[in-house]
């Protein structure tokens, strides 16, 4: 404020004082603001939620190829180390166990009540979303129960 802007007396003019009252409410309404967001607790719970859904989000996307990738080498190192008539066989039993399970499919669906099968239908969908752990899984089981049962006939 300058001396010219100023009455005679000494005291700011009523322009002046407007002006002081206006920023004055204007910073008032920003520190109210502030502090109404720092007193919105559910506000910063959603925001605090938020930030670890997408943490776990990415962690469980990491870890999610790390399995892939580790159960893509467990199925190369069987099919490395496997002598081929095995296999051989380990894909017939697994076709046989898949034409199998589409039957017993068959029979459960039709004598299993809606809900149950809505259920099912969406473990199905997961399933299938991360098949090929599940396809090394069986092909290891099948490997394995194959070893056993040859083992055990030479005895």
């Amino acid at each position: 404020m300058s001396d010219e802007s100023r009455t005679n007396t000494g005291n700011p003019t009523p322009e002046e004082l407007r002006e002081k009252v206006e920023r004055t409410r204007d910073e008032l309404g920003q520190t109210v603001e502030a502090l109404a967001a720092k007193a919105d607790i559910k506000e910063q719970a959603k925001e605090r939620t938020a930030a670890v859904k997408e943490q776990v989000a990415e962690k469980a996307a990491l870890v999610s190829d790390q399995v892939r990738d580790k159960a893509g080498q467990a199925v190369q190192q069987v099919k490395e180390t496997v002598p081929d008539p095995v296999l051989a066989k380990a894909t017939q039993a697994a076709a046989h166990v898949r034409e199998g399970a589409g039957r017993a499919g068959q029979y459960a669906a039709a004598a299993t009540p809606d809900p149950v099968r809505e259920k099912a239908g969406r473990v199905a969908a997961a399933a299938q979303a991360n098949r090929t752990p599940l396809i090394a899984g069986g092909v290891l089981l099948a490997v394995v129960l194959l070893v056993r049962r040859s083992r055990s006939g030479r005895r």
